[in-house]
């Protein structure tokens, strides 16, 4: 099945293409429809099993099909709630791609920035942004100085709701709930399903359908390994594993674009064979680029996750995670390039002092520990992570200031 056979919005297939995705993934197979026929529903899905876009993107097709919401432009008319300002930011990055030939607008509204966010904050929830993705606690600060209007909004999504239940967000949800509209569409997403959940689904959704998604997991003939390092032992390891060894093809993944260009010109200068593909290459590009690497004129491949889904090539030998992967499903869907065809591959991870918990994370998601391998002795010893576990060593990173609100071109 591919994202064509949905019949999503003509604008939306456009971005779907442009970041890379083929094939849509359980969840999205099953939630796309019922979202897109206007049910409430309650998905319990892993995090990084693409639920991102399992309501978006119907949600998104719905805005721009009907009419009814063309009218109601200048309003909100979805909020997303997650926990975490992390997760609304990932949200909003992935809507901007989804959305950037539709003129849908977004904004991400979380705790930690500037008065001048602030302020673009409550243009966004007075005179509109179609979406709105909001911690808990920065919404309520918003709702209490009186200003919000949500008298547009039809959609409500409510993400890792389990996870904001844990975090003692329920009082503000439902406080945010009563300022909604109730002809709405309702969908939460949670990767469990305790008794918390199904009672505040009862309070809050109309004759919903139900979704339960187990995350999938890498081939058992994927070979994992992973390694402690530092940033600046990255490439030395990386040609360090490459040198003198029988692997035509190899392909790298990086977190994003400009990190995979300065790689492949960091990987060039150590006279190595490798291109790059990412998003700011035209498609006939990209095709070049993915043609050379299938006929070996190529040996090195480096990419980021927006166009991994579009990598299939049955004789890749090793894959390297150049940086630790956002979610489970990026790491499955990265090593599962190798071990095609019932042919077995070697996937490595190179984890920084700042991946060790996400890598944690990733390893309980797929129920599988994945091996960790000495350095050689070249590169020098890598960080430790019973010492970045310690209170003095797991500093908290401030994340920046918020996007401001603006209009998609």
């Amino acid at each position: 099945m591919t994202f064509e056979s949905f019949n999503l919005h003509p604008l939306i297939n456009e971005g779907i293409d442009a970041v890379g995705y083929k094939e849509p993934s359980p969840i999205q197979n099953l939630a796309i429809p019922v979202v897109m026929e206007g049910s409430d529903l309650i998905a319990c899905a892993q995090t990084g099993t693409g639920k991102t876009a399992a309501y978006l993107l119907p949600v998104m097709h719905q805005m721009l099909a009907n009419e009814s919401h063309q009218n109601g432009r200048h309003k909100v008319q979805a909020l997303i709630i997650a926990p975490t300002r992390e997760l609304a930011v990932q949200i909003d990055q992935q809507l901007e791609g989804f959305a950037y030939f539709s003129g849908l607008s977004s904004i991400a509204i979380y705790g930690g920035g500037s008065g001048v966010d602030f302020e673009a904050e409550k243009r966004a929830l007075t005179s509109g942004a179609e979406f709105v993705v909001a911690t808990p606690g920065r919404l309520i600060s918003h709702l209490n100085l009186g200003y919000v209007d949500f008298s547009g909004l039809k959609y409500l999504i409510l993400d890792e709701a389990d996870r904001m239940l844990d975090m003692g967000f329920l009082p503000d949800i439902q406080k945010i709930i009563r300022t909604l509209p109730t002809n709405r569409q309702t969908l939460m997403f949670s990767a469990t399903m305790p008794p918390e959940i199904r009672r505040l689904a009862a309070g809050i959704l109309r004759n919903h359908k139900e979704i339960n998604i187990a995350i999938s997991k890498p081939a058992a003939n994927i070979l994992q390994g992973a390694y402690y390092v530092y940033d600046s032992q990255k490439i030395p390891l990386l040609e360090s594993l490459i040198t003198g060894r029988d692997l035509p093809l190899i392909l790298v993944f990086s977190a994003t674009k400009s990190h995979v260009k300065e790689l492949e010109t960091a990987l060039k200068k150590r006279k190595l064979n490798v291109k790059a593909i990412h998003s700011d290459l035209e498609q006939d590009q990209r095709k070049e680029v993915l043609n050379q690497f299938r006929n070996r004129e190529i040996q090195i491949l480096v990419a980021t996750d927006i166009v991994s889904r579009g990598i299939d090539i049955d004789d890749i030998s090793l894959v390297i995670n150049y940086n630790v992967p956002s979610d489970a499903e990026d790491y499955v869907h990265r090593v599962g390039r190798t071990a095609r065809a019932e042919k077995s591959g070697l996937a490595i991870t190179f984890i920084n002092e700042q991946e060790f918990g996400k890598f944690s994370r990733i390893e309980k998601l797929i129920e599988t520990t994945v091996m960790k391998l000495p350095l050689p002795k070249e590169i020098g010893e890598g960080p430790d992570p019973e010492h970045f576990r310690k209170p003095h060593g797991n500093k908290r990173h401030s994340t920046g200031a918020g996007k401001k609100f603006h209009r998609k071109r």
